[in-house]
């Protein structure tokens, strides 16, 4: 292995892994080519480009490991502690294509799953990624966190067409799409006709099932299986979504409280505070969610997590579809966008890797050249693995 990461890891690399042992975590090496279809699934087609992909003999498409939590946790579903309560830790190498960087570079973390105390799950992981990079040397980092289930909830307690609801969701976990796409859904669509204008009409009123149906019907009919490369679901989606658009704009109340939940961001405790505060004025029933994050918060400084280090923000999320709860990233204060440490809550990660019912799961990744270079290079500009 060539790089920063050959060389600065190695002298803190035991301390890692002793941490996490202490923390009574197992060891976990899972192997190193991996069936590709989980990553494509999970993070889209877009994630092909950065892969090592090679095809066995009977056709299957296979890659080189891009990141650990995936295949860890593939691991853990094929094991007899699958459902029940178990903790990984892991070092090694991971591989992406990144111009002008190496492709092979060492990727630590821990995963814990079926834990049911959740708030002191995700207290816990954060406080175990502060104690196992403090032995990096690092100078000051800040500390970002949000919370994806608190955005759900808002959404969900607005009671909003179906549609809007699956697109803003989707729209918060791509970050730059959701401020444009508030202000398109506040303005009522163009009473233009078009060649399908049938085709929304029938969908006025329709749930996604309904929706999905009637596309699915209409392409037998016609012989097709896609179109243009979407699939009859996509399709579907697209066509309720503009049925949705034609019937009024996102009401105005609840677009301004939308911006008012994304603008609360500050110290934990004060963001709670803010929380409340709008929930109450909004008449919104999200209790449970912030009753959750409180929880979350005193549980951190309960664990000595110096919370005035903490930025909450609602509107953080790392934009991973499987998240579903908090999340947090740290960053050296001198600079550099991208994260040292990465994590948070994915519980629906398990189940669209086929668990059979859902499953807790909290973890983090620490991208052990940034912290390597931070410890013998403190005023240098390291890059991330992603």
């Amino acid at each position: 292995m060539t790089g920063p990461a050959s060389t600065g890891p190695a002298a803190w690399a035991d301390t890692l892994l002793q941490s996490f042992a202490q923390a009574g975590y197992d060891r976990a090496e899972p192997a190193i080519l991996q069936p590709a279809e989980p990553f494509l699934d999970l993070s889209g087609e877009d994630i092909r480009k950065s892969l090592y992909l090679t095809t066995d003999a009977s056709g299957e498409e296979l890659c080189l490991r891009p990141d650990l939590t995936i295949p860890v946790a593939r691991d853990y579903l094929a094991s007899a502690r699958a459902g029940h309560p178990a903790g990984f830790s892991y070092l090694g190498p991971v591989f992406r294509y990144r111009s002008g960087r190496p492709g092979e570079f060492l990727q630590a973390g821990i995963e814990s799953f079926g834990r049911k105390d959740q708030p002191a799950a995700d207290a816990e992981m954060l406080a175990l990624a502060i104690e196992a990079t403090a032995a990096a040397g690092l100078p000051e980092v800040e500390i970002r966190t949000g919370d994806v289930a608190l955005f759900t909830a808002l959404i969900d307690a607005l009671d909003l067409y179906p549609v809007w609801r699956r697109r803003l969701i989707k729209d918060f976990n791509r970050k730059v799409t959701l401020e444009q796409d508030l202000e398109r859904l506040a303005v009522a669509s163009a009473a233009t006709r078009n060649e399908y204008e049938g085709v929304l009409a029938a969908l006025a009123g329709s749930d996604r099932k309904a929706a999905l149906a009637l596309v699915t019907d209409l392409m037998s009919i016609a012989g097709a299986t896609a179109v243009g490369g979407r699939t009859v679901a996509e399709i579907a989606d697209r066509f309720l979504e503009q049925s949705t658009l034609k019937g009024g704009a996102l009401p105005r109340d609840a677009l301004n409280t939308i911006k008012r939940f994304l603008a609360i961001a500050g110290d934990p405790i004060d963001s709670v505070k803010q929380l409340r505060a709008l929930a109450a004025d909004a008449k919104l029933d999200i209790a449970s969610a912030i009753d959750a994050l409180e929880a979350r918060v005193d549980l951190m400084a309960k664990r000595g997590i110096d919370l005035g280090q903490v930025r909450f923000a609602t509107a953080f999320g790392r934009g991973l579809d499987y998240d579903t709860g908090f999340d947090f990233e740290w960053h050296r204060k001198e600079g550099g966008d991208e994260p040292l440490v990465a994590g948070g809550r994915y519980d629906g990660l398990l189940s669209r890797l086929g668990a059979a019912a859902p499953i807790p799961a909290v973890g983090f990744s620490i991208w052990v050249e940034g912290l390597a270079q931070g410890s013998s290079h403190r005023t240098t500009q390291r890059g991330r693995a992603s």
